[in-house]
Formats: C-alpha cells, sequence, structure tokens
C-alpha cells in the first residue's frame, strides 16, 4: 500500500511543470480581463452577481468568472503538487518548501482579487496583483528546475563563474525597477480593466506620458546591461548554459523594448498590451533562468535532458 504512495522525481517533474505553466495562464487570463474591460463584470466576489454564482451571459462577466475559474483550478493544482512533494521519494524540503509558498501566494492571489473587486479596481492593488502574480511564475520557475536537478547536501553544485553568479544576482535590481515601473505605467494608462456603462476605475495618480517617459529610462538601462553582458559573455568564452541564457534575455528584451516603442507610439492597443504582458513574463523566466544556470548540477534519475528549448522553459 505504501509503495503506491510513492512519486518518483521523473513523475514529480510533470507536477511542477503544470504548475508553472499554470502560473503563466493565470497573469493571462487577468491580463484578458483587465483589457477586455472585464474587471467589473462580476461586482461580487466569491460569487459574481447578488449571490449567483455566474453572472449574464453576456461577455464581461464570462471572463471576469472564467478567469476566477482558473484560480480556482489553480488552487487545486498547487494542493495536488504540494501534496506530490510530499508522497517524492526521496522527500526533499526544498521542493515542498517552493510547492507550499506556491500555496500561500495563489491564496494571497485570490484575496488580493477579492479586495480589487470590492474596492472597484483600485489601481494600486491592481499593480500588486500583477507583480504577486508574476513572483508566482519565478517561484513555479524555480520549482520546475528544481525538479529536474539533484540539490541538497552531498549533491554537486559547481559555479560556473564567480562573476556571472554576482552579475545574476545584482540583475534583479534593475530588472524589480523595471517590473515597478510599468505597473506604474499601466496603472496610469488608459486600461482601467472597465467597460462602457459601469463606474469608471481609478487610475494611479501620476500622467501616463511622464510614467511611461520613466518606464523607458529603466527598460534603456536594463537592455543596455543585458547587452553590455552578452558582448562579455561572448568575448570571454563562458560555458554554453551562460551562452544560451544570455542570448535569450537579449532577444526576449529587445522584442519586449519593441512592442512597448510601438504600443506607446500607436496609443497603446489592447493586442499589443497584452503581448507587452507576456513579455514581461517571458522576461521574469528569463532572468530567473540565468540566475538557475550559475551552478552546474547533476541530473534526477530517470530524467533526460530536453532535446529542444523554449523561452518559457528552464533548464
Amino acid at each position: 500500500m505504501r509503495t503506491r504512495l510513492v512519486i518518483s522525481p521523473a513523475v514529480f517533474r510533470w507536477f511542477a511543470y503544470a504548475a508553472f505553466l499554470a502560473m503563466i495562464i493565470i497573469v493571462l487570463t487577468g491580463a484578458a480581463v483587465r483589457l477586455t474591460g472585464s474587471g467589473l463584470g462580476c461586482p461580487d466576489w466569491p460569487t459574481c452577481f447578488h449571490n449567483q454564482i455566474a453572472g449574464s451571459w453576456s461577455i464581461h462577466p464570462l471572463i471576469e468568472y472564467a478567469n476566477r475559474m482558473v484560480t480556482v483550478s489553480l488552487v487545486i493544482l498547487t494542493g495536488v503538487t504540494f501534496v506530490a512533494a510530499l508522497l517524492r521519494s526521496p522527500r526533499r524540503r526544498d521542493l515542498t518548501l517552493l510547492a507550499g509558498l506556491l500555496i500561500v501566494g495563489v491564496l494571497l492571489d485570490a484575496v488580493l482579487g477579492a479586495f480589487v473587486v470590492y474596492t472597484k479596481l483600485n489601481p494600486w492593488l491592481v499593480s500588486l496583483h500583477l507583480l504577486l502574480s508574476l513572483a508566482m511564475v519565478v517561484t513555479s520557475a524555480i520549482l520546475y528546475h528544481r525538479s529536474k536537478y539533484q540539490y541538497g547536501p552531498g549533491t554537486r553544485a559547481d559555479v560556473r563563474s564567480r562573476h556571472y553568479l554576482w552579475i545574476a544576482r545584482l540583475l534583479w535590481l534593475p530588472f524589480l525597477m523595471l517590473l515597478m515601473t510599468g505597473t506604474i505605467t499601466t496603472g496610469s494608462g488608459p486600461h482601467a480593466g472597465s467597460s462602457v456603462g459601469q463606474l469608471h476605475a481609478r487610475r494611479l495618480p501620476f500622467s501616463f506620458v511622464d510614467a511611461a517617459w520613466v518606464h523607458s529610462v529603466a527598460a534603456t538601462l536594463f537592455v543596455g546591461l543585458v547587452l553590455g553582458l552578452f558582448v562579455s559573455v561572448w568575448k570571454t568564452s563562458a560555458p554554453a548554459p551562460l551562452q544560451m541564457g544570455v542570448r535569450r534575455l537579449v532577444f526576449i528584451s529587445l522584442a519586449q523594448a519593441l512592442i512597448g516603442v510601438t504600443q506607446y507610439v500607436l496609443h497603446v492597443p489592447p493586442v499589443l498590451v497584452g503581448l507587452h504582458v507576456l513579455g514581461a513574463v517571458s522576461l521574469s523566466i528569463g532572468v530567473t533562468q540565468f540566475h538557475l544556470r550559475q551552478t552546474a548540477h547533476d541530473r534526477e534519475i530517470g530524467i533526460a535532458p530536453s532535446k529542444t528549448v523554449m523561452v518559457t522553459t528552464t533548464q
């Protein structure tokens, strides 16, 4: 009976991967709620309207409630992943802790979502909602990465380069500045999350033009640092994993910068704003991935190297 409850590292890796993808999906569905003006499609929480589980069949309540159903599914999935971490053999404390953090993060995000609804899309809370969701993407990316490799006492943990390890740590500072100025810009822009006929949601007390200018300065700084890092890695013949991580950062950063400039020139159309949110998710994963690549670890037994590598995966 006991052997039936044991989960191998190879099987647990798929639980971690499912949680990782789910965290990405919840950010994108949340962006869809805002960009379609469906933030007040369900004015109550956790029900939709006057103690009804679902609202009318109009587009805005459907989009808002669909996002809530994704959140419910996410709570269940993170709970299952946590149980899988407890049943994993051998059990690892780091994986259990990360899976537990995902549960806490999802629950906090759900409660914060309730406050967002009841405060009629308070822009400060909406911005915090996005930042918390991105933090969960980073946490799930770390969980997925660690589920594939051996961590802990007695395992290999070779630092590929002390120099680039410090750079990877310091890179989080301009990246966090980039995210914070980006959310402030969005909170000052035209996409409040409400639609015609609803209470018009407040915006942050900043000029959209000024906020966009500050964000562009932060973006220029970050892209410049990434390009400088790319040149440094290329000239010093750094290990292949670091080269791959930097190339991804360069590609995502330049693509994100291009989308940002284009959406500003075109007066922030919803489609481009959605792509910019996707870029923020990809960039969060890219920075996390570059940091994780600084140390070399042996793979868990039964987990073979991936033959194909995507932008949104961590190796």
